[in-house]
């Protein structure tokens, strides 16, 4: 909807939450957006677009939970049209070589955030360049988000939702254990936040 509305952009989002769809819909309609936002309730992995349809794919925290990161950054560099790019915000892993108490807490991480991996900086832009894609710019922006885990944390301690998500299930009740988790990661280096944006040249 910003994209929409501040650079009038058309967009195609996905969610695998048809809650989120409904919002999300519902939201743009009410704002009366032009133009309008389309969302639809898909698995990025699975979710088609035509070739060289898009100018610009942008995901946000999205390919830690996929299972076949390559794969994903085949499909959407043939999303994209010649001199299109590719921006893209991820949990990463630090880079290699990690020691075994590192390797540990990364692997926390994936158990209580449900993410099957997690590709270190060096993975991403192998990938990228591995779907034909040139990585113009990157970046590490850990010591910005992790304010975001400790208010979650606070939240979490001054509100008692922890007894909600007791009744609504173990996952949820998993999530919210993991937070300290992903702090200490960030401390150690364990776990990095990195940004990339890529572009397909007009040769590929």
């Amino acid at each position: 909807m910003w994209l929409a509305k501040q650079m009038q952009c058309s967009v195609t989002g996905v969610t695998l939450s048809p809650v989120q769809r409904r919002w999300a819909t519902t939201s743009a309609a009410l704002k009366r957006l032009e133009p309008r936002p389309q969302f639809r309730c898909e698995d990025a992995e699975t979710t088609y677009f035509p070739v060289e349809s898009a100018d610009i794919v942008w995901s946000i925290e999205c390919t830690e939970h996929l299972f076949d990161k390559p794969a994903f950054f085949q499909k959407t560099a043939s999303w994209l049209k010649p001199g299109g790019r590719f921006a893209l915000c991820a949990w990463l892993a630090g880079e290699e070589p990690m020691s075994d108490a590192h390797t540990d807490q990364a692997i926390r991480v994936c158990k209580g955030m449900f993410c099957p991996s997690l590709g270190s900086q060096s993975d991403y832009v192998h990938w990228f360049e591995r779907a034909g894609l040139t990585v113009t710019a990157k970046g590490i922006w850990t010591d910005q988000v992790k304010k975001t885990w400790e208010l979650c944390r606070k939240r979490v301690e001054r509100t008692g939702v922890r007894y909600l998500a007791k009744v609504l299930g173990k996952n949820h009740v998993l999530f919210l254990d993991h937070f300290d988790a992903i702090l200490n990661a960030y401390d150690s280096g364990a776990m990095e936040y990195g940004f990339f944006i890529a572009e397909k040249t007009a040769d590929v």
